[in-house]
């Protein structure tokens, strides 16, 4: 079962909330009396911080670690939307439709969040009308990315998910260049949205093709233009066929 929530002093909360985007514009006075309403809770690895469907009665700030938000089928398939360190916010949605939680959120570290109550949040919002702009740049950015999400799932094969993937990461453009990956391939395919089997696949595929090396955890990128024309959607074909000629 969960910690109970503890209280500790109004001055630690509102150095904490000062690294919330939505918060930093406010006078340490606001910032004070709003961390003495907030309360701390404790985490372990592997807890559950809210779980899809259930009601949403404020919002949670990351103080320390970092929670995963992310939805499981009932075959018990995961796809992660995304994963929050401090100084993030979440629940931010459900406060305003008075929905459920759209995902689940799973502290993934020892983790240290606040919450605020949700009458208290709509009360500051409309006091300080800069913060519910804050929070809808946030919830825009957060429904662009579901999109994209979606879009994945939708039109592009498991390679070139990954492709995608391992580019973002990338440090450089350089043949040569390594990406540790930090993730266990079940880990992997719950953020490419596919299983381990197919993302194994998918991995030798660019072994194969010449693409890439795998050295246990690390990732070589041997051709990173190939790997950048299959990651914007190019068939691997084509972009083995462009690199021969």
């Amino acid at each position: 079962m969960s910690p109970v929530p503890r209280r500790r002093p109004s001055t630690t909360h509102a150095e904490l909330l000062r690294r919330v985007r939505y918060f930093r514009s406010l006078p340490a006075t606001v910032l004070r009396r709003l961390g003495g309403q907030c309360a701390l809770r404790a985490l372990r690895a592997g807890e559950v911080l809210f779980e899809e469907g259930r009601p949403c009665h404020g919002l949670f700030i990351v103080a320390e670690g970092t929670v995963e938000v992310r939805q499981t089928s009932l075959r018990g398939r995961e796809q992660v939307f995304h994963t929050e360190g401090p100084g993030a916010a979440l629940g931010e949605g459900p406060l305003f439709d008075r929905g459920g939680y759209i995902a689940t959120a799973v502290a993934t570290e020892a983790t240290r969040v606040l919450f605020l109550r949700r009458a208290d949040l709509l009360d500051l919002c409309r006091r300080h009308p800069t913060v519910a702009l804050s929070m809808l740049e946030t919830l825009a950015r957060r429904m662009r990315r579901f999109a994209e999400i979606v879009g994945d799932l939708a039109f592009r094969p498991v390679p070139e998910r990954l492709a995608r993937y391992l580019s973002a990461l990338a440090s450089s453009a350089d043949p040569g260049t390594e990406v540790d990956l930090e993730l266990t391939q079940a880990q992997l395919a719950a953020r490419l949205g596919t299983v381990r089997e197919l993302v194994s696949r998918a991995f030798a595929q660019l072994e194969a093709s010449g693409i890439i090396t795998r050295k246990r955890a690390r990732v070589v990128i041997r051709d990173p233009a190939r790997l950048a024309a299959l990651a914007r959607g190019e068939p691997m074909s084509h972009a083995t066929h462009q690199r021969v000629t």
